[in-house]
């Protein structure tokens, strides 16, 4: 009985409870933007026309100046088509794409004045068959907490 009193104790004490652990893992929160949405709406609806299917979608709360890294599996050879919408009163929209191996493969930056300055869109086509990590961030010196909205389409064969 003394043992397992022991044991007991031991493992309390060396393994803490997941809820300790769990406090530093950032969650991806969504957000609801009337105007993001009409955009996104509208780039869904124009890449429909030209062969492209959603294959994931999301929004979410971003804090100015930081990344929020999406992963997504990519085929190899496969054409994909990247969007990321950010808030319209951000100054500055960028997009880096890494592969596997951490190599960048993509870049783009927008600021607040260019056309369609708060849409980031790219085509890709993957050499290899494996994940990706796209790492889009936003600035506002207004709001620290924004909405953005991403989406990974690929091109269907007709």
């Amino acid at each position: 009985m003394k043992i397992y009193v022991i044991f007991f104790s031991l493992v309390i004490f060396i393994f803490p409870s997941g809820k300790a652990f769990s406090q530093n893992l950032i969650r991806r929160a969504a957000c609801a933007d009337p105007y993001i949405l009409h955009q996104a709406d509208s780039i869904k609806q124009e890449l429909a026309k030209q062969g492209f299917l959603i294959v994931k979608e999301a929004s979410m709360v971003m804090e100015s100046e930081y990344e929020m890294p999406v992963i997504v599996p990519l085929t190899e050879g496969s054409w994909y088509q990247f969007v990321f919408i950010g808030d319209v009163t951000s100054k500055l929209y960028e997009v880096r794409m890494y592969d596997w191996d951490e190599k960048q493969v993509a870049y783009q930056k927008k600021q607040w004045g260019d056309v369609d300055g708060n849409v980031i869109s790219y085509s890709y086509i993957p050499k290899l068959s494996e994940y990706h990590m796209m790492k889009p961030v936003q600035v506002n010196k207004t709001k620290k907490n924004l909405c953005g909205y991403v989406m990974l389409l690929k091109k269907v064969k007709q």
